[in-house]
């Protein structure tokens, strides 16, 4: 069996295969050398071509950077200028009824609520110290009326005596003194009768006072409506002798009430007569009451230093749901615009953020103008793009406001307008949305 580790040469002599092993391996090693480095070639490129995917990924899915600037655009529909205040609801026609004079009340014929109609009786005071003053004037007057037909007899005796003394002058017989003392008696007899005269009718005066008096007794309606308040019970004595107490109120018509609202006087000056006005109550959630201006009056009501003005709104109250002493909510529309351009209230409040220095402090700017009544200063947003936002300044033309939208009379096209300003996108910001 031939040895498989020896070979025979050309010239038939065996050669051992042992010789040529090194060889061999040598380049079995350079072989595998090769493929090692190969594997770590294709790892290689695969590593780069996934790091490379990935990056492309993530540039593709980046997010967009952060908006600098917070804009809206321009809306149409209405604007509704407006002035809210509150005030009290009151009847149209209110009085109030008294006593003149003192006593004790002995019948109360009315109640709350009660319709009265003008001349219906509300009250009785008791008459009787009423009726004896009554009786003592007119003794008094009796008396007077005898003293005054004591004077004219008086009279009618120094008249006598005042001929017969001229006629005795005259004949020579009676002396002048005689006839001055005539003369005086007649003329002090005159003046006595005279006196007594005035003193009746002084008396006659004093006893029509207490007539007039005890017909006060009665206390009557002066007028057709509703009682709302009643301040006295049969048996309380009430005394009108400084102040005149307050007995009834009376409200003419329910059906027609009006709020005194106060008006703030930064609003008066755009309040003006036969304006409309929406009226609310508390008893009455989502129900609103028609109004009208009718009066807004010039005395000034100062309260802890805050100013305000009382205008009276006519409410109509079919239903008699409004009741006096409720506390109202008005809306009076000062002004309106409809179907026009409006922007939003906050792109007139908006002012961009001054450059930054190198070490991140605010250039100082120059404070731009004021604007005159009418004009509006707002920021155009000419390059949405974010990150690379840009904006324009520009005067417009605005018009009423309702807190929320103003009225635009000047045509942007169709540009946003920038209602505030972002510290992410802004450079050198903290961080959060910065309002103005």
């Amino acid at each position: 069996m031939a040895n498989p580790g020896v070979h025979l040469d050309a010239g038939g002599q065996a050669r051992n295969n042992v010789a040529e092993r090194p060889d061999l391996n040598k380049a079995l090693s350079r072989v595998e050398g090769r493929g090692k480095w190969l594997r770590w070639l294709i790892i290689l490129v695969v590593l780069a071509g996934v790091v490379a995917g990935g990056m492309l990924y993530l540039q593709k899915t980046k997010p967009p950077p952060p908006a600098r600037y917070v804009s809206a655009a321009l809306t149409q529909g209405d604007v509704f200028e407006t002035i809210q205040s509150t005030g009290q609801v009151k009847p149209v026609t209110e009085v109030q009824i008294g006593a003149q004079v003192s006593g004790r009340i002995t019948k109360v014929h009315v109640d709350f609520n009660t319709h009265v109609k003008a001349g219906d009786l509300l009250a009785e005071i008791d008459t009787q110290l009423l009726g004896a003053e009554i009786d003592a004037n007119a003794a008094q007057v009796a008396a007077a009326n005898a003293s005054v037909k004591r004077a004219d007899a008086n009279l009618e005796t120094a008249k006598v005596r005042l001929e017969r003394a001229r006629k005795v002058f005259k004949e020579g017989v009676g002396s002048q003194a005689d006839l001055d003392a005539a003369q005086g008696s007649y003329d002090i007899a005159l003046a006595d009768v005279a006196a007594s005269k005035a003193q009746v009718a002084q008396l006659n005066a004093t006893l029509r006072r207490s007539n007039t008096n005890l017909a006060f007794t009665k206390i009557y309606s002066p007028i057709e409506g509703v009682v709302i308040n009643r301040a006295v019970d049969p048996g309380q004595t009430i005394a009108a002798g400084f102040q005149t107490p307050t007995l009834f109120v009376i409200a003419q018509d329910l059906r027609k009430m009006r709020v005194l609202a106060d008006i703030d006087e930064a609003d008066v000056g755009r309040l003006k007569e036969g304006m409309t006005a929406d009226i609310r109550v508390d008893a009455f959630p989502g129900e609103s009451f028609k109004g009208l201006v009718s009066q807004v009056r010039y005395s000034p009501v100062n309260q802890a230093g805050v100013v305000t003005y009382a205008a009276v709104i006519e409410v109509e109250n079919p239903d008699i749901k409004l009741r006096p002493g409720m506390t109202a909510t008005a809306t009076i529309h000062s002004a309106e615009a409809k179907g026009i351009k409006r922007l939003p209230n906050a792109a007139l409040r908006f002012k961009p953020s001054p450059p930054m220095t190198k070490e991140g402090k605010p250039i100082p700017q120059e404070p731009l103008p004021p604007l005159p009544a009418g004009k509006g200063r707002i920021y155009l947003l000419t390059n949405e793009t974010q990150g690379a936002e840009q904006i324009e300044m520009r005067e417009v033309d605005i018009g009423i406001t309702d807190g929320v939208h103003t009225a635009l009379r000047t045509d942007i096209g169709t540009l946003k307008v920038v209602t505030e300003e972002t510290d992410e996108g802004a450079k050198g910001g903290r961080g959060g949305r910065r309002p103005f």
